[in-house]
Parts: C-alpha cells; sequence; structure tokens
C-alpha cells in the first residue's frame, strides 16, 4: 500500500510532501488508524544512558522539527523520538527549494538551515504531548541560530540545554549539519573542548537544580579522517558525553555523480551515506569500546542495514530517509531484528 502513496506523494515538491504526509499520520493517529500499519508487538527493551528503552529503533531528528507529531510518529512503532534541530530564536532556514529527491540512489538532499519555531515553541508541543498522558521516550536536539557566530555558539547551545532539560528524556548536541555556516567547525580541537566542558559544566548545574540527570549525545559528521575521529573521541571521553550519534548527512556526492539533482548543495542522507556512516561508527567504536555508547543513524532501509550498524558497535538505531522512502513497514521490519 505505501508504494502506491509514496507514487502520489512523489508527484508533489518534496518539502510539501512533507508537510502533507505528517499532517495525514496525525488525522490516521487521532481517528485510531495506525494500529493497522504498526507492529503489534513494539517491545525489546534495551537500557542505554541510563535509560530504558522499549526498543532500539529510533526517528531521527530532523523529520518533526518542531515537536508537532510526536505521538503519531511514536505511534509507528518506533522505541523513541528525537525532535528538532531546534534553536535558541524562530528561524526561516534557507530560501526554497532546499530539499531534493534523488530516487535512483534512495537518497534526499537538503539544506533546510534548521528551519524551526524556536525552542520555546518545540517545549510547548512536548508539555502538551506529556500533558495528553505521552510517556514515551523524547530526544531534543538543539542548534545554533544562523546569525550567531561560531566562537559565540556555546550561548546559544547553553541556552537550548537549559530550555530543553527539565522536558527531555535526553538532549542532542548538533554541531554536524553542513547547512549552518561555520557549525561543523566545532567539532574539533579546541572549540570542542570548550563547547563540551560548557555543556558538563551546565548539565551538572541541571542535575543539581532538578534532581534528575538528563544524558547529552553528541551529533557528528560522517566526513571525518581517522585523526578527527581521534580527536572527538578523546574530547566526548575527556568532558564525560553520555552517548555519540554517527552519523549526519555527508557533503560527499561521489554515490550520486551524474543524477539528477546530484550536485545540489548540501547534506545528502539515505542508501549513499550507509556505508560512511557504518564506517564511522565502527572507528568510533573502536576508540570508545562500551565507555560512551553510539546511535548509529545514516542509510538504514532494511534490516541488513541496521544489523550492519549493530555489528559495528551501535547500541541504538535512527532511521529517517529510509522511512520516507520504505515507509513504515520499515520499522516492523527491524523490529523483527
Amino acid at each position: 500500500m505505501y508504494k502506491f502513496v509514496r507514487k502520489l506523494l512523489f508527484l508533489l515538491p518534496p518539502e510539501t510532501a512533507h508537510h502533507v504526509s505528517l499532517g495525514a499520520l496525525s488525522l490516521f493517529h487521532k481517528l485510531g488508524l495506525l494500529k493497522f500499519f504498526t507492529p503489534e508487538n513494539m517491545e525489546k527493551p534495551v537500557e542505554v544512558m541510563g535509560i530504558k528503552f522499549p526498543n532500539r529503533i529510533g526517528l531521527a531528528a530532523g523529520l518533526d522539527k518542531n515537536g508537532e507529531y510526536i505521538e503519531a510518529l511514536s505511534a509507528l512503532g518506533f522505541g523513541f523520538i528525537e525532535i528538532g534541530t531546534v534553536t535558541p530564536r524562530p528561524q526561516p532556514g534557507n530560501p526554497a527549494p532546499r530539499l531534493f529527491r534523488l530516487p535512483e540512489a534512495g537518497a534526499i538532499i537538503n539544506r533546510m538551515g534548521f528551519n524551526n519555531k524556536g525552542i520555546d515553541y518545540l517545549i510547548e508541543q512536548v508539555d502538551a504531548a506529556r500533558e495528553n498522558g505521552f510517556d514515551g521516550i523524547i530526544g531534543i536536539n538543539i542548534g545554533k541560530n544562523f546569525d550567531t557566530a561560531v566562537e559565540d555558539a556555546t550561548a546559544d547551545y547553553l541556552e537550548g540545554l537549559r530550555k530543553a532539560y527539565p522536558y527531555a528524556s535526553y538532549i542532542t548536541i548538533n554541531i554536524s549539519s553542513p547547512n549552518t555556516p561555520g557549525l561543523r567547525d566545532l567539532q574539533y580541537g579546541k572549540e570542542l573542548n570548550k563547547l563540551l566542558a560548557a555543556l558538563k559544566a551546565e548539565q551538572m548545574r541541571l542535575v543539581s537544580d532538578y534532581r534528575v540527570y538528563k544524558p547529552i549525545a553528541i551529533k557528528v559528521a560522517p566526513d571525518l579522517t581517522d585523526e578527527e575521529i581521534k580527536g572527538i573521541a578523546e574530547a566526548v571521553l575527556d568532558n564525560q558525553m553520555d552517548a555519540l550519534i554517527a552519523t549526519n548527512t555527508t557533503l560527499s556526492r561521489e554515490a550520486v555523480k551524474g543524477m539528477a539533482h546530484g550536485d545540489e548543495a548540501g547534506g545528502l542522507s539515505g542508501a549513499p551515506v550507509r556505508d560512511m556512516s557504518t564506517k564511522t561508527i565502527a572507528s568510533f567504536h573502536a576508540i570508545l569500546q562500551d565507555r560512551i555508547p553510539i546511535i548509529g543513524v545514516g542509510g538504514i532501509s532494511s534490516a541488513s542495514d541496521a544489523r550492519a550498524k549493530l555489528e559495528a558497535g551501535a547500541s541504538l538505531l535512527q532511521v529517517y530517509t529510509g522511512l520516507i522512502y520504505q515507509g513504515p513497514g520499515l520499522v516492523k521490519e527491524l523490529l523483527r531484528l
């Protein structure tokens, strides 16, 4: 059935199809119809970051930037939902068109640019979901505003952390999107250590205030050298971060060379990033071992893709582009692992 639905959706511009899909999903959820598309048994508990997840399959950030569809998306069978990326202040993101399908490669290129309604709005949505009885695991992915200089980025992340902390199950620090100028510079050297040290200090202060520990995960790019991976791994260990998410989208175009839209600017996701992501997971795991868990994301469109990431060292998994191409059946397939 989803193959037919996808054909119709793919007749629409990608960003329009995105909003139509989420709107339809929300409607189906309210009408109680999602049960016909979701797995019966979603419980395969696993403990990671001190949190007991109902299962290890999650939704990656980017699909629900403002936290408006938490309950409907969770009803698809996900063990956790990551919302955002959200910034301290609302921002429109980059000019459209900024989202491109590459069906031949099972891929998407986006240069959305952290378009979102701001963290205050997102928190209202989380609060509303909780008041409605939703008790699932929510990760809140935070970033810096477009017009905040890289040297001032720590202030944006600290503001995001403070506001997200009471509402999130865990907080993700996005320093790897290719669509905010200079953002990836925060992945390296002194800038990374400065940011992580500040985040850890603030996390400890918030633990004291709220009497509860909320883990922090760092999301990294797949476009890293072995030396850069080593530096990031040492920084997350030294600053006692709680998890690593590997990986974000790639700037590489090798796998989509010559395809329609293959040369568009932005981050490439989907099948072409699968092997890059899995290799990055394995490289980080070789250093981190089991001291810091890894959440694997990038190009998961089948159970075999997911298994490869688990074997590379991931403890949890996230999907995004694969869901767009495969539909809700992908979650059901992954839960059979």
